[in-house]
């Protein structure tokens, strides 16, 4: 299974919201699960330190005739059956030029035996969205905002499902979302300042605070 967390607009809160589902897929599993960076953050949110190396940006950038299993060799360790994939370094340049043919060709070499959870990066970058528009399930990240709703209704594809972040005193609702975008929301998250806590403490890959991990349970 491939899972993509993706936004239309920046801060919505896509890479706390991959990373805790692939935190709660690994608990749940025998097996590793992967959660891969197409953004930068990822070690950050759980705690990792960077990873030296090529990474992600590496493999997009060195072209088609790279063994698919080269990915595999650039995991590290992110906790008990996690393993991160991580964006490289100088990741930003070869991200953002990285084609939807780069996109499809990196979803096609992720989806395996294994659970994958992607953070599709910041909005707009082609391989991201190429991603998002062919994992097995798209999850849009998505706060209660007329300008991001408005930008998800002009997407070139429909998520699968929405995960909406609430926040306090917006007019927009979860039947809104719905009606508007015509997909369901797979889960409503509470704003919350632990989630804000356990992301700057480093906690995130050993401790989900439980009003996020109730939330995602459903769709994790």
């Amino acid at each position: 299974m491939l899972i993509a967390c993706w936004s239309v607009k920046g801060g919505s809160g896509t890479t706390v919201a991959a990373a805790s589902l692939a935190v709660l897929l690994a608990r749940r599993r025998e097996t590793d699960v992967v959660v891969a960076d197409l953004g930068g953050d990822l070690p950050g949110a759980l705690g990792l330190p960077d990873a030296g190396g090529p990474g992600l940006a590496g493999w997009l950038s060195a072209g088609p005739d790279v063994a698919a299993d080269a990915l595999v060799r650039l995991e590290v360790d992110a906790g008990p059956h996690l393993r991160l994939l991580p964006c490289g370094d100088d990741a930003g340049s070869p991200i953002r030029s990285a084609t939807v043919a780069d996109g499809e060709r990196l979803a096609l070499s992720l989806a395996g035996r294994r659970p994958v959870v992607v953070d599709c990066g910041p909005p707009g970058t082609a391989a991201g969205a190429a991603v998002a528009s062919t994992a097995t399930v798209s999850l849009l990240v998505l706060r209660p905002c007329f300008l991001a709703l408005r930008r998800a209704v002009a997407a070139p594809f429909r998520p699968s499902g929405v995960l909406l972040v609430e926040e306090p005193g917006r007019a927009l609702h979860r039947g809104d979302v719905e009606d508007v975008l015509g997909v369901p929301v797979a889960a409503t998250i509470p704003w919350d300042p632990a989630v804000a806590r356990a992301v700057d403490a480093g906690l995130l890959a050993k401790r989900v605070p439980r009003t996020l991990a109730r939330a995602l349970r459903e769709a994790a």
